[in-house]
């Protein structure tokens, strides 16, 4: 995250829209909605972040109790790594897409990704200091049409490709879409493009998600990594390139 505007590099808790916070936990982004009938995370950074949630939370007024639900975009342990520990903590129910669940809950491994020629190097460099996420007991498959109780209707859309279970959130009411690392924002702090996340298990069907959630109407885009589009998104989407095909 660049050291500017209201990302700077001592800000971890950033309003995105009334009721949507980014929390940026290092290289890594969870969003946390809250309204008068709790609050939702979405995703949780890596394992050892709970305390940071945990802070973010007091923060904004609210206490652990208040968190109702932990939904993960996808199964990479920088966004499950502390869904465990929050759970506990909390007594909030894990979500997760259905083709997820099963890593998330530590039945099965985790799905490699196939790295190209042009991704190698930033993947050794991303993946050195990242450990597994501790297992989550219990673990919600969510289905493409699924609705959340949050922010007057989220729709899970399935978005597979980066992962074989990977979901977005669209919040129809606010304009907003949390697209998981399906898609990438800038993280230069230039006004960049956003692009095609990198180390999928399908690229194809990772370009396919893309383009679906492209051709929604949103004013916003929250990503897994870099910074969130906060105006005139579907047509930054639109725009978005693939550099590491």
């Amino acid at each position: 995250m660049p050291g500017r505007g209201p990302y700077r590099r001592d800000m971890d808790l950033v309003e995105v829209v009334p009721g949507l916070h980014l929390l940026r936990l290092g290289f890594v982004n969870a969003y946390l909605w809250h309204d008068e009938d709790g609050a939702t995370l979405v995703d949780t950074g890596l394992s050892g972040t709970g305390p940071a949630i945990g802070a973010a939370l007091e923060e904004l007024g609210l206490h652990r109790a208040d968190l109702r639900r932990i939904v993960l975009t996808h199964c990479h342990p920088d966004h499950s790594g502390s869904a465990a520990e929050l759970a506990a903590w909390s007594g909030a129910p894990v979500l997760a897409g259905r083709a997820d669940a099963a890593v998330v809950r530590g039945d099965v491994p985790e799905p490699p990704p196939v790295v190209t020629a042009a991704e190698q190097d930033l993947y050794a460099v991303a993946s050195a200091d990242v450990r597994p996420a501790p297992a989550v007991p219990v673990v919600d498959a969510l289905d493409e049409g699924d609705v959340l109780d949050l922010a007057g209707g989220a729709v899970v859309l399935g978005v597979p490709g980066h992962t074989p279970g990977s979901i977005a959130l669209h919040l129809p009411r606010h304009g907003v879409l949390l697209t998981g690392d399906t898609i990438a924002g800038d993280r230069s702090g230039d006004g960049g493009p956003v692009v095609l996340g990198p180390f999928n298990t399908d690229r194809t069907a990772a370009w396919a998600s893309l383009q679906r959630m492209a051709a929604l109407d949103v004013e916003v885009a929250c990503f897994g990594h870099g910074r969130p589009v906060t105006t005139s998104a579907s047509a930054v989407l639109r725009a978005a390139t693939d550099p590491f095909g």
